[in-house]
């Protein structure tokens, strides 16, 4: 599944939920954490489960932040949004790998208890803290479930007692640590979302900052980012165009007899060739013809 964009979307507030898929984000995340107070937690878990069971999301696929280990509310999210299937579980404020073991010894009782093949439902970290950016791989590793990391930079600034800005220099640290360790673990890593709603410029430049690291995509808070994150997570004319020529280069080389072949002044090596494949895989599922570029 290609996410290059997903879109927080308040468990409380039933226009938005139902109006999700339409909003061109590749995944919405029904938030029952941060956006719905204390006393409204049942009724948002409510909407959300009737939201999944009743309406449409082909084409967009739903991920459920819920509560933190650390509250009374998890263990309930888990029973009721679990029958409707999911993609993945969002876990906020994991520290360790205990956190995710936890959740996921629950969510393989209530698989079986359902009847669902153990892992139906894939789970991803939320990293928020100083100590979940040292426990980074070990998270990533935690267990077979773990799809993906996903950096959350407002609690993390919070824990480590600076400000967060838009440069997002305070956060440096923790996103490439987050990519290596998820990277190295052989999963997704999710970039935090641009706060600023209303500054697209800065948005924009966030976005590629994220993709030049190694993100597989990023966050928002805002319907109106979505674009713009898709546009920056989006292979370019040029990189498509580049990423067939190189394979072509390599047949060529192939049909040569040669070990090597260069193109424009470059040799073309294992790692450029994966970067091809991974750019032309992408176009594919973009539905991108190469007659069009």
């Amino acid at each position: 599944m290609m996410r290059r964009s997903m879109l927080f979307l308040p468990g409380n507030n039933p226009n938005m939920l139902i109006n999700g898929n339409c909003l061109g984000a590749d995944a919405v995340i029904f938030d029952l954490e941060d956006a719905v107070a204390p006393d409204e937690k049942d009724a948002a878990r409510i909407l959300v489960r009737n939201t999944m069971r009743y309406m449409d999301f082909r084409g967009c696929e739903i991920i459920v932040r819920i509560n933190s280990i650390d509250t009374p509310y998890w263990k309930k999210d888990i029973d009721a949004i679990l029958p409707e299937r999911p993609a993945m579980i969002l876990l906020p404020k994991t520290g360790c790998p205990k956190d995710a073991q936890m959740v996921d010894e629950y969510m393989t009782e209530v698989e079986k208890r359902l009847g669902l093949e153990t892992g139906t439902v894939g789970l991803m970290p939320l990293i928020e803290t100083a100590l979940g950016v040292e426990n980074a791989f070990s998270i990533a590793t935690a267990c077979p479930r773990v799809q993906a990391l996903f950096l959350g930079a407002e609690d993390l600034t919070a824990d480590l007692q600076c400000k967060r800005t838009k440069e997002g220099r305070e956060i440096e640290y923790a996103r490439t640590r987050l990519v290596v360790a998820a990277r190295a673990a052989g999963i997704d890593v999710y970039d935090t979302p641009f706060t600023d709603v209303n500054d697209d410029e800065c948005m924009e430049a966030d976005a590629m900052l994220a993709k030049g690291l190694g993100f597989s995509g990023k966050a928002s808070i805002s319907p109106r980012h979505v674009e713009i994150i898709n546009q920056v997570f989006s292979p370019s004319v040029k990189e498509i165009d580049y990423a067939y020529e190189v394979m072509e280069a390599i047949a060529l080389a192939k049909e040569r007899g040669k070990g090597a072949i260069s193109l424009y002044g470059k040799m073309i090596d294992a790692p450029i060739v994966a970067r091809a494949e991974r750019v032309i895989a992408m176009a594919e599922a973009l539905g991108i013809d190469r007659r069009d570029v």
